[in-house]
C-alpha cells in the first residue's frame, strides 16, 4: 500500500517544471498527505509527464478519466458490476489504506460505516465536473486485498443524468497476463500504459499480506497519490485491478517496500516494480441495490 507522499515536495517539483498542482495537499479528515500507489514511490523523472506505453504493448483503445474520481489524498472510479441497476446506489472504488479514518490493521474489515466523503468526478479529459459525497464506507480492508468501497448518496443514473458519466464496468474474470492495462489516477489526472507482467502468490508489506496480486511490467511508474486508481483493460475497457503499492528502496517487506512470497516461501525483491490487487472478486459480493453482501455465494473477500 502506498504510503502518504511529502505533497509540498511534489508540489514544489510540479511548479518548477511548469505543471499545476493537483488537488488538496493533506486529508481534512486526517491530516495525511496524498497516498500513492507503490508505497510512496515517487520515480525520479515522471513527476511532470504521464508515462508512454510499454514497449511492444499496443493499446487497443485510448483510455481517458471518464469515471475516474480524486479523492482528498487518492485516486478512486465509479464503479458498477455487470449486473447493477441504473437505479442503484453508485459505487466509489479504491484503496483500504486511502480510508479517510486511517490505515486498517491486518484482520480488520469495515462494514457499512457511515461517510460524508466527498470525491470529484471527472470527465474523459480529466477535468473535474461534479462533486459527489459518499452515505458510507459500505467495505474496506488492507486484509488479503487492499480496497475501500463507498456506496454513495446518488444513483448511477443520477450521475449520468447529470455529467453524461457512466460508471467503469468491474470485470468479473481473473486478469490475464500480458494484458494491455492503463493506471488511470484521477487525482493526479495522469495515465501510466503498461502490462500485466504476472501475479504474485503473496504480497507481503510491513503488517499487511495480499493475495494473487498483479504486477506491472516497468512502464508503470506511478506516484503518490495514485493509489486506488482504476486498472483498467484497453481492450474491454473494464476495470481488472484497483492501483496500490510497490517497492521503492529494494528494502524486504517493510512499508513502502512489499515483497514477494510464493507458495514455498521463497521472498523475492523488486525494486522499482508496482502493484495492483484484483477487483474480478468484489462482484459475487455486490447484491441488488448496490448492498455488500459477504454471505452471497462465490464472495471471497475478508468478512469481520
Amino acid at each position: 500500500m502506498k504510503k502518504p507522499l511529502v505533497a509540498a515536495l511534489l508540489s514544489a517539483l510540479l511548479l518548477a517544471a511548469g505543471a499545476v498542482p493537483a488537488v488538496a495537499a493533506t486529508d481534512s479528515g486526517t491530516g495525511a498527505s496524498p497516498a500513492s500507489a507503490s508505497v510512496g514511490k515517487s520515480a525520479p523523472g515522471v513527476v511532470a509527464s504521464a508515462v508512454s506505453a510499454a514497449p511492444g504493448v499496443a493499446a487497443v483503445q485510448a483510455v481517458g478519466f471518464a469515471g475516474t474520481v480524486a479523492l482528498s489524498n487518492c485516486s478512486g472510479s465509479v464503479v458498477r458490476t455487470p449486473t447493477a441497476l441504473s437505479t442503484d446506489p453508485a459505487l466509489v472504488l479504491s484503496n483500504g489504506h486511502c480510508l479517510e479514518t486511517g490505515f486498517p490493521a491486518a484482520g480488520q474489515v469495515i462494514v457499512n460505516r457511515a461517510s460524508t466523503r466527498s470525491f470529484t468526478l471527472l470527465n474523459a479529459a480529466g477535468t473535474g465536473v461534479g462533486t459527489l459525497r459518499a452515505s458510507k464506507i459500505a467495505y474496506g480492508t488492507m486484509t488479503d486485498t487492499d480496497v475501500s468501497l463507498y456506496q454513495l448518496t446518488r444513483t448511477y443514473a443520477q450521475i449520468e443524468s447529470s455529467y453524461g458519466i457512466k460508471a467503469l464496468e468491474l470485470s468479473a474474470t481473473h486478469p490475464v497476463q500480458g494484458t494491455a492495462i492503463t493506471v488511470a489516477s484521477g487525482y493526479w489526472k495522469r495515465t501510466y500504459s503498461c502490462a500485466v507482467d504476472g501475479f504474485v502468490y503473496r504480497l507481503k508489506e510491513g503488517a499487511w499480506t495480499w493475495k494473487d496480486s498483479v504486477r506491472y511490467t516497468s512502464a508503470c511508474q506511478t506516484i503518490g497519490g495514485t493509489s486506488g486508481s482504476p486498472v483498467i483493460d484497453n481492450a474491454t475497457g473494464k476495470v481488472v485491478a484497483v492501483n496500490n503499492t510497490g517497492n521503492e528502496d529494494g528494502e524486504q517487506c517493510t512499508e513502502n517496500n512489499p515483497c514477494e512470497v510464493d507458495a514455498n516461501g521463497t521472498v523475492t525483491v523488486r525494486q522499482g516494480i508496482n502493484y495492483a490487487q484484483e477487483t474480478y472478486g468484489i462482484v459475487p459480493c455486490v447484491g441488488p441495490g448496490s448492498v455488500i453482501d459477504l454471505t452471497r455465494t462465490g464472495c471471497a473477500l475478508p468478512k469481520p
